[in-house]
Protein backbone atom coordinates (compact mmCIF):
# COMPACT_ATOMS: atom_id res chain seq x y z
CA UNK A 1 0.00 0.00 0.00
CA UNK A 2 2.53 2.62 0.92
CA UNK A 3 4.72 1.58 -2.08
CA UNK A 4 1.75 2.51 -4.33
CA UNK A 5 1.07 5.81 -2.80
CA UNK A 6 4.56 6.44 -3.15
CA UNK A 7 4.44 5.32 -6.48
CA UNK A 8 0.93 7.77 -7.20
CA UNK A 9 3.10 10.95 -5.41
CA UNK A 10 6.10 10.67 -7.53
CA UNK A 11 4.60 9.90 -10.86
CA UNK A 12 4.32 13.47 -12.05
CA UNK A 13 8.02 14.47 -10.94
CA UNK A 14 9.26 11.17 -12.58
CA UNK A 15 7.32 12.44 -16.00
CA UNK A 16 8.46 15.65 -16.12
CA UNK A 17 12.04 15.02 -15.40
CA UNK A 18 12.10 12.36 -17.98
CA UNK A 19 10.85 15.04 -20.94
CA UNK A 20 12.64 18.06 -19.42
CA UNK A 21 16.21 17.16 -21.81
CA UNK A 22 13.61 16.28 -24.70
CA UNK A 23 10.64 14.62 -26.20
CA UNK A 24 9.45 11.37 -25.33
CA UNK A 25 6.60 8.93 -26.02
CA UNK A 26 4.41 7.00 -23.42
CA UNK A 27 6.46 3.95 -24.23
CA UNK A 28 9.72 5.24 -24.03
CA UNK A 29 8.81 7.14 -21.05
CA UNK A 30 7.48 3.60 -19.65
CA UNK A 31 10.48 1.58 -20.53
CA UNK A 32 13.08 4.57 -18.56
CA UNK A 33 11.01 4.09 -15.57
CA UNK A 34 11.52 0.87 -15.53
CA UNK A 35 15.47 1.24 -16.36
CA UNK A 36 16.72 3.70 -14.45
CA UNK A 37 14.94 2.36 -11.42
CA UNK A 38 16.85 -1.11 -11.52
CA UNK A 39 13.31 -2.44 -12.05
CA UNK A 40 11.76 -1.09 -8.45
CA UNK A 41 9.11 1.23 -10.83
CA UNK A 42 7.03 0.29 -13.26
CA UNK A 43 3.82 1.86 -14.74
CA UNK A 44 2.05 -0.05 -17.43
CA UNK A 45 0.82 1.67 -19.83
CA UNK A 46 -2.95 1.57 -18.95
CA UNK A 47 -2.10 4.13 -16.32
CA UNK A 48 0.98 6.14 -17.56
CA UNK A 49 -1.33 7.18 -20.77
CA UNK A 50 -4.17 8.89 -18.73
CA UNK A 51 -1.49 11.31 -16.50
CA UNK A 52 -0.02 12.02 -19.54
CA UNK A 53 -3.21 13.57 -20.76
CA UNK A 54 -4.10 15.22 -17.34
CA UNK A 55 -0.47 16.47 -17.55
CA UNK A 56 -1.08 18.03 -21.11
CA UNK A 57 -4.59 19.13 -20.42
CA UNK A 58 -2.53 21.26 -17.31
CA UNK A 59 -0.40 22.71 -19.60
CA UNK A 60 2.19 21.19 -18.16
CA UNK A 61 2.91 19.21 -21.20
CA UNK A 62 2.56 19.64 -24.98
CA UNK A 63 2.00 16.39 -26.88
CA UNK A 64 2.06 16.23 -30.79
CA UNK A 65 1.71 12.89 -33.16
CA UNK A 66 4.56 11.80 -35.14
CA UNK A 67 4.41 9.45 -38.04
CA UNK A 68 7.76 7.42 -38.94
CA UNK A 69 6.93 5.44 -42.29
CA UNK A 70 6.99 1.60 -40.91
CA UNK A 71 6.09 2.68 -37.49
CA UNK A 72 3.27 3.18 -36.08
CA UNK A 73 2.01 6.64 -34.83
CA UNK A 74 3.08 7.97 -31.61
CA UNK A 75 2.00 10.61 -29.44
CA UNK A 76 5.80 12.81 -28.15
CA UNK A 77 5.16 14.81 -25.10
CA UNK A 78 7.53 17.64 -23.95
CA UNK A 79 7.89 19.60 -21.35
CA UNK A 80 5.91 23.61 -21.38
CA UNK A 81 7.47 26.44 -19.77
CA UNK A 82 4.50 26.28 -17.15
CA UNK A 83 5.75 22.43 -16.46
CA UNK A 84 9.51 23.64 -16.18
CA UNK A 85 8.33 25.79 -13.44
CA UNK A 86 6.10 23.09 -11.68
CA UNK A 87 9.26 20.21 -12.28
CA UNK A 88 11.17 23.10 -10.28
CA UNK A 89 8.74 23.20 -7.46
CA UNK A 90 8.47 19.62 -7.20
CA UNK A 91 11.97 18.70 -6.87
CA UNK A 92 12.31 21.41 -4.39
CA UNK A 93 9.86 19.84 -2.49
CA UNK A 94 10.88 16.43 -2.98
CA UNK A 95 14.46 17.08 -1.83
CA UNK A 96 12.95 19.03 1.28
CA UNK A 97 10.87 15.83 1.83
CA UNK A 98 13.76 13.30 1.46
CA UNK A 99 15.80 15.31 3.53
CA UNK A 100 13.27 15.06 6.55
CA UNK A 101 13.31 11.68 6.36
CA UNK A 102 16.78 10.97 6.22
CA UNK A 103 17.42 13.55 9.45
CA UNK A 104 14.23 11.43 11.32
CA UNK A 105 15.99 7.96 10.35
CA UNK A 106 19.49 8.09 10.84
CA UNK A 107 21.27 6.09 13.11
CA UNK A 108 22.11 8.17 15.83
CA UNK A 109 18.01 9.47 15.86
CA UNK A 110 16.61 6.03 15.82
Amino acid sequence: MLERELKKGSAELLILSLVESRARHGYEISKLIEERSGGALRFNVASLYPLLYRLEKRGWLQGRWVEKEGQRRRRFYRLTAQGRQVLASQRRGWETFVEAIRQITRPEHA
